[in-house]
């Protein structure tokens, strides 16, 4: 359901919404992550802007962070890095990216740091 959701409403170069970002982080579009079909998205490269880095959020990753934000009321970085071990070690950026692109979907909004409220 919640992939559905992504993939009809969020499309390749779309900005994520970042609590403190001082680039943008866009949308590229789908592809492989960890063997999984994946969200892929640029990160800025300051070192060299017209080589961005690309990290993803698998479908999987999607699935169980919407299950946790809908039954819990909020999405916590202590429950990513300890429920999401290989999305964590990819980079801290992927709990802001999940947080930014529910945000999008008008499912959750940004609270404190480490903290996205679902919005019923």
């Amino acid at each position: 359901m919640i992939i559905n959701k992504i993939k009809m409403t969020i499309k390749d170069g779309t900005v994520i919404p970042k609590p403190s970002a001082k680039a943008e982080f866009t949308v590229k579009g789908w592809g492989k992550r960890r063997s999984s079909s994946a969200l892929i998205y640029h990160i800025p490269n300051h070192n060299n802007p017209n080589k961005p880095y690309q990290k993803g959020i698998t479908e999987e990753e999607f699935t169980i962070a919407y299950v946790n934000l809908t039954k819990t009321g909020e999405l916590t970085r202590t429950w990513f890095n300890q429920t999401l071990p290989a999305c964590a070690k990819e980079g801290g950026c992927n709990f802001t990216t999940i947080g930014g692109i529910f945000e999008l979907l008008n499912i959750a909004r940004y609270e404190a740091n480490g903290v996205y409220k679902y919005i019923k």
